[in-house]
Order: structure tokens, then C-alpha cells, then sequence
């Protein structure tokens, strides 16, 4: 599949990129992540991998339009959920904690 990311064009097939990333370890996630056989990479390390390119010349959501087309599988970033903020009266149940028998 022909694609462009950082106004290069590439010509992508999913074998190749599952090819490509064959004994890679995959680096911590903190943004959009992408399923490549059992593993999750950051999108960014792919990009990286499969373009040769520096990481600033592209952008995330290039490589996973590309990698979405090519079939594989892209997640967001996960959302934080908020704090559930405790009463006064169970802020201090937490505190003194459970008594001792």
C-alpha cells in the first residue's frame, strides 16, 4: 500500500512492517499505541522502525493511518479517570484506617 508520512512516500505491506518489527522490544507506552502480533509498540517506534526517519519528522497520527490501512490494530491514548474526591467523613475514616483486634 502506498502511503506518505513526512511528505516521503512509502510503499507499506503489513507482512513487512510485522517483518520489520520482529525482535524489537517495544519501549514504554505514553501515547497512541499500535497491536503488532501479541506486542504493543508506541506508534512513534514504529514509524521509526519502518520510515528510518527521525520520530520529530513525523507525526503520530500519520503512522497510525498508515498502520490502520494496513489492517493492524491502533489505540488511543488511554484517558485518565478523576479522582473520586472522598467526603470529610470518609477522608477521616480513611485516615484512622481499621481498629485492631
Amino acid at each position: 500500500m502506498r502511503c506518505v508520512i513526512a511528505r516521503f512516500p512509502f510503499d507499506l505491506f503489513k507482512n513487512e512492517v510485522q517483518d520489520a518489527m520482529k525482535g524489537i522490544k517495544p519501549e514504554p507506552i505514553t501515547g497512541e499505541s499500535v497491536i503488532i502480533g501479541r506486542r504493543h509498540y508506541p506508534v512513534k517506534q514504529v514509524g521509526e522502525v519502518i520510515t528510518r526517519q527521525d520520530r520529530r519528522d513525523f507525526t503520530a497520527a500519520e503512522v497510525t493511518r498508515a498502520l490502520v490501512r494496513l489492517g493492524f490494530t491502533c489505540r488511543a491514548v488511554p484517558v485518565a479517570e478523576p479522582a473520586v474526591a472522598l467526603t470529610p467523613v470518609e477522608n477521616a475514616s480513611a485516615l484512622l484506617g481499621t481498629p485492631a483486634q
